[in-house]
């Protein structure tokens, strides 16, 4: 039998695991590993899979967007953005006293981890990759860094969901097979959405905070209730399309069973209605991320059934 103390230092608490952990956002991971995961699982049903190469996607990816998050949290802090009272981040300066440059050298190690990643990927496949690595990169900086950040204008979801959801889905498919089919294409439409809005969900809950320092994010455009609307609308139009592609033949009908996460789409939905506080809405920020979770895994179910049927 021991006894603890329950006072933890300031030093103890600064690199406490915890805090390494929220510094990275792990909620927004899922962004990264959803899409690789479908990506393979439609090769999967194609073709063989090189399962290394799936790891070396995979890790690549959540490195890439724990980087991006890791960027973001150093420009906020440098730009004034963040104090020891905003909701939603790491914290690790503001709240925990990491110094700027730990975090700009953290991120820039993840960015060389997954290039050293890249590496093995583009010579068991396409050097062709190396560019549109490259590119995926530079976005996750610019992002929140350089004189105009996207998360700064109304294009952050765009270029979000379009690089996370999107591109990440044809490049896992492609390192598979040395293609990308339009079938492949067309159901990587709705993980662009889910992970677009994702990005949506966080600047609506920062659109008072955003708004007073001079971002013109999509929800200050719009405005708080017409944004929500437009949430649910991307929603809906994320389901439709699966459907619609079943119905036209062009995937399997066992990727319906996403229908099952429209609960956790209309939660998320319903829990921006009428908030205004940012800590408010942060359940609905994480029901957002969870529903991009839940569809992706059950297309991959799907997909699974398919491949055993």
């Amino acid at each position: 039998m021991s006894i603890q103390s329950n006072s933890v230092s300031p030093k103890q608490e600064k690199h406490s695991w915890k805090i390494w952990w929220e510094l990275i956002r792990p909620h927004t991971l899922t962004a990264a590993f959803v899409p690789v995961l479908i990506g393979t699982l439609l090769a999967l049903v194609a073709e063989e899979v090189n399962w290394l190469l799936f790891a070396a996607m995979l890790i690549a990816s959540l490195l890439i967007q724990a980087a991006t998050n890791l960027f973001n949290e150093y420009y906020d802090y440098k730009r004034g953005l963040d104090t020891a009272e905003s909701v939603g981040i790491g914290g690790g300066i503001v709240r925990h006293g990491m110094t700027p440059k730990l975090i700009m050298n953290l991120a820039l190690s993840f960015y060389a981890i997954s290039l050293l990643l890249g590496l093995y990927i583009c010579a068991a496949s396409s050097w062709w990759l190396a560019v549109i690595g490259l590119i995926c990169m530079l976005i996750g900086y610019v992002y929140t860094g350089g004189p105009i950040p996207i998360s700064s204008t109304p294009f952050g979801e765009l270029f979000s969901g379009f690089f996370m959801g999107y591109v990440i889905i044809l490049i896992a498919y492609f390192i598979q097979t040395g293609h990308v089919t339009s079938e492949v294409s067309f159901v990587a439409i709705p993980s662009l959405i889910l992970v677009g809005l994702i990005n949506m969900a966080n600047n609506i809950r920062d659109h008072d905070g955003d708004k007073a320092n001079g971002r013109r994010t999509l929800p200050i455009l719009l405005g708080r209730e017409k944004s929500v609307r437009f949430m649910a609308i991307m929603f809906a139009i994320s389901y439709l399309w699966v459907i619609l592609i079943v119905a036209l033949g062009i995937i399997t009908p066992w990727i319906l069973l996403i229908l099952l996460s429209i609960p956790k789409a209309v939660k998320a939905t319903k829990g921006f209605i009428g908030k205004t506080v940012p800590i408010e809405m942060m359940p609905a920020m994480k029901a957002t991320a969870q529903t991009n979770t839940i569809f992706g895994l059950l297309l991959s179910i799907g997909l699974l059934i398919s491949y055993f049927a």
